[in-house]
């Protein structure tokens, strides 16, 4: 701007507040690099912002759950935490339609506003909504919840780790394709464990591009009831789940029923579930329907269920344990073994390799004992009436031992330190009693397959008694729909030594596996 006609320019500045940007003053550098200086600093700041938000978003439900304390009622929990959570679209809850069984009387010609009410219905199932089953009529006692079809967010994922835990009596959570990623399985798990009363989980429809349902079925895992069918699982995650059933360190003792069914498992997948099976003695029950086993797969299923030589790792194991179970009893004292009668000498063998004191302290526990043994010998008469009725009681009968053994509560003894024999030159298990149904329906399974199976259930039958409570042997074993001639003299055989009628109740995995290949 030019004042008074002098010709010298001077620059105006713009004042804060103003409307106009300032221009620029002779010999400055462009505003346009300061500015892209100064922008750094906010861009730094807005990423930090947007990556704290994502992280809050997981935790936005569970804040709103800190304010809000769940009463029992989902259909009074779950819309109220949706909405502190800034979910817009909240599912509904509603109860699940009871099974509808054909009728035997003519069919009645429907009215329009009944045609209307099916079609709405039918519709309606494609809906977000949340199902659940009650054991009666009192809305606080809902016993299983169902999700099927629409996909879940972390969001979601976070209502429903504070609505679940608050349902007393849940016992049963179906996931049928809602979109789960590996990144929202350990968050799942999580949810899992915080019900109390929780044993079934059925996850259907949840393809993960990288294996982790085995973090589902780890030793602290209560779950009793699992289906992952048509879950594209291969041999690698087969590996895994394999591997969670048992190992030589650790293995599963709660899960009872396993479903992976309508799956991609081949013949090396199915001998990964078979070396899980080795030393896994709560499995009662196993589907591999509608995989891709063969023979190789089928045969080694079934030396599982027959003796097997123990691998070097495996004996090793077996004489750590032995030693440990030796040293634990010899080290206990009498008030010690008083107070541990009623455990499994075998969960005090698995304990003392981690307290073994070094060679040179072997001979210390005698030498405490002797002044005991010295005071005891002064006073006679009020010992040993306590210790001959202590004597009577640590060698229970058959019977006995069951009815002190509540279920859940005792641990059963390690399966290498079942009884076992020598056979040329090898230890010799008497393999895995404790699975009673095995379904290999619609596979590749051929005679050479059959005739495994039917040398490992001849191998069962005779030994008539088990040496293991509770370990009948295979019950139920379905192989229809493989490549077996209708003629095969090893099929007829195979049904004469099955039971006729199903051993194991009808469980409600194995009800839904039917309705949907229906």
């Amino acid at each position: 701007m030019d004042v008074g006609g002098s010709g010298c320019c001077v620059g105006v500045w713009w004042v804060p507040g103003g409307t106009q940007p300032p221009p620029t003053p002779p010999g400055a550098p462009p505003q346009r690099a300061m500015r892209r200086r100064g922008e750094r600093v906010p861009r730094e700041k807005a990423a930090a912002a947007a990556e704290e938000e994502m992280k809050s978003a997981v935790r936005k439900a569970e804040q709103g759950a800190e304010e809000y304390q769940c009463t029992g009622l989902l259909e009074q929990d779950f819309p109220e935490l949706c909405a502190r959570a800034g979910i817009a679209a909240v599912p509904k809850v509603t109860l699940r339609p009871p099974p509808s069984f054909p009728a035997d009387e003519e069919p009645v010609e429907p009215t329009l506003a009944e045609v209307l009410a099916r079609i709405e219905s039918k519709y309606s199932y494609f809906q977000p909504c949340v199902q659940v089953e009650r054991e009666h009529e009192d809305p606080r006692s809902v016993r299983a919840v169902f999700l099927r079809g629409w996909k879940i967010e972390e969001e979601m994922l976070g209502v429903l780790s504070q609505c679940l835990p608050a349902l007393a009596g849940l016992q049963a959570v179906h996931l049928w394709k809602v979109g789960l990623t590996e990144r929202l399985l350990p968050a799942l798990a999580v949810l899992l464990a915080r019900c109390p009363r929780l044993r079934m989980l059925s996850l259907e429809g949840n393809p993960l591009p990288e294996p982790a349902f085995h973090t589902l079925m780890g030793s602290d895992s209560t779950l009793a009831h699992l289906s992952l069918r048509n879950n594209s699982i291969g041999d690698a995650a087969a590996r895994l789940i394999g591997q969670s059933l048992s190992t030589l360190s650790c293995s599963n003792r709660s899960l009872v029923s396993l479903v992976l069914s309508f799956n991609r498992i081949s013949d090396q997948g199915a001998g990964y579930i078979a070396q899980g099976l080795r030393l896994n003695r709560s499995l009662l029950s196993l589907s591999l329907a509608n995989n891709d086993i063969g023979d190789a797969g089928a045969v080694k299923l079934a030396e599982v269920l027959g003796p097997f030589a123990l691998t070097h790792a495996e004996v090793v194991e077996r004489r750590r344990l032995l030693l440990a179970e030796a040293l634990g009893r010899s080290r206990t004292t009498p008030k010690e073994t008083e107070g541990q009668s009623d455990c499994p000498s075998s969960l005090h063998g698995s304990a003392a390799p981690d307290k073994l004191p070094p060679a040179k302290h072997g001979k210390a526990p005698a030498k405490k004992k002797e002044p005991l043994r010295k005071e005891e010998a002064r006073q006679p008469k009020k010992p040993p009436e306590p210790r001959a009725a202590r004597g009577r009681d640590a060698k229970p009968s058959g019977q006995e031992k069951l009815s002190m053994e509540a279920p859940g509560l005792a641990e059963p003894p390690h399966p290498l330190l079942e009884e076992t024999r020598q056979h040329q030159g090898s230890v010799v298990l008497p393999g895995n009693r404790a699975l009673l149904n095995l379904n290999l329906t619609h596979n590749r399974i051929t005679e050479r397959g059959l005739g495994a199976f039917l040398a490992a259930l001849e191998g069962q039958q005779r030994e008539k008694k088990p040496k293991v409570p509770g370990q009948q042997g295979l019950l139920c074993l379905s192989l229809e729909k493989n490549r077996i001639p209708p003629t095969s003299l090893a099929f007829a055989r195979l049904q004469e030594l099955l039971p006729p009628l199903d051993p194991l109740p009808k469980a409600q995995g194995q009800e839904e596996e039917r309705e949907s290949g229906a």
